[in-house]
């Protein structure tokens, strides 16, 4: 036989692999699809994701980190920029409160808004969601981890007591308060025992914080502030406190006479007192000043550090006068620029943050004092139906719709918006942590 030509064999080779070709496909797909399914391809970023956009938040400040996956959660809090929990928006949560008002046995009366029978739990069902960042859901059990053999002092007004009485009900959801220690009309010095964790959480009635006689019966029918002298009630306790929480602001709304160095200042709302009437907003700012200085004098010499927290103003939310049927009627949070915050409620907001400021530079000199705005005005005052209204008393409609019902517009149903407050302190004590862990 003669040998084949070179042209035909080539043309023989190229026909065989014609017909192979898609026998070979068929085999190769699903080896393909295997392969990219179990170890996908990383996709080069499009052009708009590797460039900074001017809208995004960026939360990550170092550009030589290691890649996120090899961040633990610790390492990831230290790394971003401090969540600002002003600004938000409220959002509809479905998952509800930690706790309602048959399972938590501190809640003062007239806050108790479920028991006292307010019919609509809409209020339930909401959750700040920060501009900037997320806020976890309160987690009882990392803020027993982090405070640990602590000692927690609320002090103020009835506010603080509020706020306080929610932090008791979200822990309660882990491990039973023991009241320890009470005294005072209306118990308003009373102490809580966590044996789980051995950390206690105290009231200290102070609505003013620094010194003050309040109006009474039988005697002045004026509050009286010294302005320059923090009240020892809660100041002599301080070597034993670790953190503290302030409360201060509608008390200074009453008719006052104001005292500095022994001597008369002036007066607000005081026509039968020959006194200067110079408002309240001057003497708000002595008093947290004075608390703050009585904090950081006292701590810093005693070597074991102290955190702080100013609690900004909570507006309340009367349609109407307060003391002539007065009410708060709405049943829903207002909407982003629905309600801004001006007028008292802003120049009270604005005096709490300027005095914590000129503070945190006052104990930069100190180790272990920790100092932050709880900046919670902008979303109280979002927040119109949060309040007890009508329901401060139990059943206020049961034998009809009276004409005149009195409406607490002011405090916090429980649970309730308040809940909020103790959520952000939680993030800032978990940051904190963090980031001392780092420095060590």
């Amino acid at each position: 036989m003669g040998a084949t030509s070179p042209l035909k064999g080539q043309s023989h080779s190229r026909s065989l692999t014609r017909n192979l070709l898609p026998y070979i496909l068929y085999a190769l797909l699903p080896i393909a699809v295997f392969r990219f399914y179990f170890h996908p391809f990383p996709f080069p970023l499009s052009t708009s994701d590797q460039l900074p956009h001017p809208n995004r938040i960026i939360l990550t400040t170092s550009s030589s980190s290691p890649p996120p996956s090899s961040f633990s959660k610790e390492e990831e809090i230290a790394n971003e920029t401090p969540c600002n929990y002003t600004y938000g928006r409220w959002v509809h949560d479905k998952m509800g409160p930690l706790y309602n008002g048959t399972t938590c046995g501190t809640i003062k009366e007239g806050q108790n808004c479920i028991t006292h029978g307010r019919p609509d739990l809409g209020y339930l069902y909401w959750r700040w969601q920060p501009s900037q960042c997320n806020l976890p859901r309160f987690d009882p059990n990392t803020f027993f981890n982090l405070l640990s053999n602590k000692h927690i002092a609320f002090v103020g007004d009835s506010m603080a007591r509020n706020q306080l009485e929610s932090l008791l009900c979200m822990l309660a959801t882990a491990s039973y308060p023991n009241l320890v220690y009470k005294t005072g009309e209306d118990n308003k010095f009373r102490r809580w025992h966590f044996s789980s964790h051995n950390i206690t959480v105290s009231v200290y009635w102070s609505p003013f914080l620094v010194k003050g006689v309040e109006k009474s019966k039988t005697g002045p029918d004026h509050n009286e502030l010294y302005v320059d002298v923090v009240d020892e009630r809660w100041g002599s306790d301080l070597e034993h406190i670790d953190m503290v929480v302030l409360s201060i602001g509608h008390w200074f709304l009453h008719p006052a006479v104001y005292y500095e160095g022994g001597s008369v200042l002036g007066c607000h709302y005081c026509p039968g007192l020959n006194h200067t009437e110079i408002g309240f907003y001057d003497v708000m700012r002595k008093a947290i000043k004075t608390a703050l200085k009585a904090i950081i004098e006292r701590k810093s010499t005693d070597g074991n550090g102290i955190d702080v927290f100013l609690t900004s103003f909570s507006p309340s939310h009367f349609e109407g006068e307060w003391d002539k049927a007065g009410a708060c009627p709405k049943t829903k949070p207002y909407e982003e620029g629905e309600k801004m915050v001006e007028g008292m409620d802003a120049d009270m907001r604005s005096i709490a943050i300027e005095e914590m400021e000129a503070a945190k530079v006052n104990a930069k000199q100190f180790k272990g004092l920790r100092l932050e705005t709880l900046d919670v005005t902008k979303l109280s005052l979002m927040r119109p139906d949060g309040h007890p209204g009508p329901y401060m008393y139990p059943f206020p409609f049961a034998n009809g719709i009276q004409e005149h019902v009195q409406n607490d517009c002011v405090h916090w149903c429980l649970p309730g918006p308040i809940d909020t407050w103790n959520q952000i302190v939680l993030e800032v004590i978990r940051r904190w942590s963090v980031v001392s862990k780092r420095e060590k």
